[in-house]
């Protein structure tokens, strides 16, 4: 367990596959984020906990280009990425889906899992990318011509993560996953989150279920009002008293 981000959750030898270091983002007058630095290795699963408001949504949108940081710096394979726009940051392997899913609830399953695939000009593969999304989804697969907005919300919960796989990236970010979801369809999204590691991509998770997070986390930041408390591996941070007794209801 550390407080330090030198190390972090690149302590194996992996090289990271996203570096943030010293980010501070505000909505107008009010500091969201006051200096935040931490890695995610590539093919890891990162998870970032908190309390509401804590800024782990923030997060995420600082890193995707929906809210720039203001001071800091973000790379993605090596590449700056903060300033660029949210388009170019998805072309270049960023898949971010946001709390409250952000679907077209006018169009198909099909019509928003392909546009999804929107920023790809190999056309050929996005019928393969479809097929695969259909497999971690088969629910998907028998409501493809319904509406979006008429699915229930464990549904689109996994349509918005089956339009994310859509672009190929090579890191999704995750933002509250099973929120209102029934504690079924939980076990399913954290299955499914899984089973996107295991297919090559790499995961950065904001949960506010901290046990079902930490059980399939590699590493884990915990967030307090802007900045980060505490970090360890995931199962370090299973056993410390602070995040039991603040997080994990013990």
């Amino acid at each position: 367990m550390q407080n330090s981000h030198e190390s972090g959750a690149s302590g194996a030898g992996q090289q990271p596959l996203l570096t943030v270091r010293g980010i501070e983002t505000f909505y107008g007058n009010i500091q969201a984020l006051k200096g935040i630095s931490f890695e995610v290795p590539e093919g890891s699963i990162v998870t970032l906990l908190g309390a509401n408001g804590a800024g782990k949504s923030t997060t995420l949108k600082s890193i995707s280009g929906l809210t720039p940081p203001a001071q800091g710096t973000v790379h993605f394979m090596g590449q700056s990425i903060v300033g660029r726009p949210s388009e170019q940051v998805v072309r270049m392997g960023i898949a971010h889906v946001p709390e409250g899913r952000e679907l077209f609830p006018e169009l198909t399953v099909l019509e928003n899992l392909k546009m999804g695939a929107f920023t790809r000009r190999d056309t050929g593969e996005v019928q393969q990318s479809l097929e695969r999304v259909y497999t971690h989804f088969s629910i998907l697969a028998e409501r493809r011509s319904q509406l979006a907005g008429t699915l229930s919300g464990g549904e689109q919960q996994m349509l918005a993560i089956g339009r994310a796989l859509m672009a190929r990236p090579r890191l999704i970010l995750l933002d509250e996953p099973s929120l209102g979801l029934a504690p079924k369809l939980v076990e399913e999204i954290f299955r499914i989150v899984h089973d996107i590691r295991a297919g090559g991509a790499t995961v950065l998770l904001v949960e506010q279920n901290a046990n079902k997070a930490l059980s399939i986390a590699d590493y884990g930041y915990v967030l307090e009002t802007g900045k980060i408390a505490l970090e360890g591996e995931s199962q370090q941070l299973l056993r410390n008293d602070h995040v039991r007794r603040l997080y994990l209801g013990h």
